[in-house]
């Protein structure tokens, strides 16, 4: 399967703005809460693009004329890609608690004691479905997309998931009044989860991997999508500024203007799927996932140096963020990549002996 060099293009400023998210205090200048709002596109690019790729997947074997080979190998990849995904978040859950643990053990004034606090604190559901619970909060994302994908898949199987689109968008529609609609009506929810975000997004990333879904989305040209991309974004920020600036209502991670945005943003990459081919940074954006999983703990290490210097008075320097956002997005890639080198070494070596 041909792949898609634009999709890997976006994902670069995708994860340059989840870094800018958590890197950039949002509320000290008017500009730093314009670029958070403006960056709000990025999870919901992911959850698509990895709802895209799933479905490319299931419509291939959907069109087999196998019956039974149809059945098995669209149940073996959805169960290869779910086992994928969860070794992935219980392996970096486990990094990020051993990370906690010995930042507790560096600073903790009564070990034992904070050591069984921090144990105690976790929920059977903060585990298993919110992904939270550790210093390693971007893990929600895995969690999400394993049961995004494990609905998304139980309603193809039924052949009803043309249902579920509507269906996850209602749910992504109620998930904003836990959020920046909660001026309104404050959800007592959270909603940064499968059913409220990830499960809309991959769903619609499913159905554009469908070839009749893309057609009929697919006849808006190149310059009008790019002014609706250009558009939403804005619209975007207005909303994020609206609500909480001038409604005073709770910070928001995703509005209604993100549905759009991210659905014009994905038809652009699909009808523009050269883009960005043999660039560096697209290389990078294939790497998204690993760079989004490993990023946080980088974070934390800089922000630890700064205050061991004494110098946290200069932590809201426009520079100092800018530098320190692209430290961490190199030093996370190469990770990440070492890391992936190291794994086939010694896949390589288990093999041999």
């Amino acid at each position: 399967m041909e792949r898609n060099n634009a999709i890997d293009f976006i994902k670069f400023f995708a994860i340059f703005s989840v870094v800018v998210i958590h890197v950039f205090p949002r509320d000290s200048q008017i500009g730093l809460f314009i670029l958070d709002n403006f960056s709000r596109f990025a999870v919901p690019f992911f959850f698509t693009a990895s709802g895209y790729l799933f479905g490319q997947k299931m419509i291939h074997k959907r069109d087999s004329f196998d019956y039974f080979k149809r059945y098995r190998d669209s149940f073996d990849y959805f169960k290869r890609y779910i086992i994928k995904i969860l070794k992935l978040y219980l392996c970096w859950l486990f990094f990020y608690m051993m990370y906690d643990v010995l930042i507790l053990y560096k600073d903790a004034a009564d070990v034992p004691k904070e050591f069984a606090q921090y144990i105690n604190h976790f929920s059977f559901l903060d585990l298993i479905y919110y992904g939270t619970g550790t210093s390693g909060y971007q893990l929600w994302f895995l969690t999400a997309l394993i049961w995004s994908v494990i609905i998304l898949f139980g309603f193809f199987k039924l052949k009803k998931a043309r249902l579920l689109l509507p269906i996850s968008l209602i749910f992504n529609l109620l998930g904003l009044f836990g959020q920046s609609y909660s001026v309104f009506y404050d959800l007592p929810l959270s909603t940064r989860d499968a059913l409220f975000i990830g499960l809309f997004y991959t769903t619609l990333g499913f159905f554009f991997a469908d070839d009749k879904f893309f057609k009929k989305s697919g006849a808006i040209t190149a310059k009008t999508n790019l002014s609706l991309i250009l558009i939403f974004f804005i619209i975007q920020v207005v909303e994020g500024y609206l609500l909480e600036k001038i409604l005073s209502g709770s910070h928001g991670e995703y509005f209604i203007s993100t549905i759009f945005l991210t659905a014009f943003l994905f038809l652009f990459a699909l009808n523009n799927k050269t883009l960005g081919k043999d660039l560096f940074i697209t290389k990078v954006g294939g790497r998204a996932l690993g760079i989004y999983i490993v990023h946080v703990v980088f974070i934390d290490i800089f922000d630890l140096i700064i205050s061991a210097l004494r110098l946290d008075h200069i932590s809201d320097n426009l520079l100092l963020k800018l530098f320190e956002t692209l430290l961490i997005i190199t030093m996370s890639y190469i990770s990440y990549d070492l890391l992936q080198y190291f794994k086939r070494r010694l896949s390589e070596l288990v093999k041999i002996s």
